[in-house]
């Protein structure tokens, strides 16, 4: 379908995000289905090919990623975040919706399937830079965070854990809304995303995500 105008402009979408006790496993974190997150970028007939979940608790943000359909291998290099496949997480722990530029409790997370270590096949996570941030976060050393995830037979499945820690200015009492945006990046099959798609600025304009609201009634197991 050809399209003048992303029917998901004009909106500023709002989920909640479930409370989940975020208990790391050797293969990553277990959330329920009714964690699943909506992808409105669906709205513009994008591609759907990935099940998200997220959750929070008091010591983070927890998610986890499966991507099915695929024919090929994720192409994932730890040294090239930027243009590998996986899913990409926009957070604004203090939620701005009127700014355009980054300030410090503005972050951007990317969680790797396969890629890192020296045969780039281990899972690997890393904070990346926002292109023209008045501010950066605090450094977030990739150890600090937790990551699970290798291949299927028909895509891939990745799991990860953002500790409070690595989330300059997370206050899940004070501030239980925050800027939010996602995609599942794919060479193959493209973006799935929240709502607009990554040839809008949104990789550096916080007035484009959308909201979640950490929701402290705990997701149903």
């Amino acid at each position: 379908m050809s399209l003048l105008l992303d029917p998901t402009f004009p909106f500023r979408f709002e989920i909640a995000i479930h409370q989940y006790p975020l208990r790391w496993q050797a293969g990553g974190l277990k959330l329920p289905a009714s964690c699943r997150l909506p992808s409105w970028g669906a709205l513009a007939d994008h591609p759907l090919f990935a099940d998200i979940r997220m959750a929070w608790s008091p010591a983070g943000l927890g998610l986890n990623v499966v991507a099915c359909g695929k024919k090929q291998i994720p192409w994932c290099r730890d040294g090239r975040f930027d243009e590998s496949d996986g899913f990409v997480l926009l957070i604004d722990t203090r939620c701005s919706p009127d700014i355009h530029r980054a300030n410090r409790y503005c972050h951007r997370f990317h969680f790797m399937p396969i890629g890192g270590g020296a045969r780039r096949d281990q899972p690997a996570a890393s904070l990346l830079p926002i292109a023209r941030a008045r501010q950066e976060p605090n450094p977030v050393p990739s150890r600090i965070l937790p990551v699970a995830g290798g291949c299927t037979k028909d895509g891939y499945q990745v799991s990860g854990f953002i500790p409070a820690a690595a989330l300059t200015g997370f206050d899940p009492h004070q501030y239980p809304r925050l800027g939010f945006w996602y995609a599942v990046a794919d060479r193959e099959l493209g973006w799935q995303t929240f709502s607009l798609q990554p040839d809008f600025p949104v990789f550096e304009d916080p007035a484009l995500w959308g909201e979640a609201v950490l929701d402290p009634r705990v997701a149903q197991a």
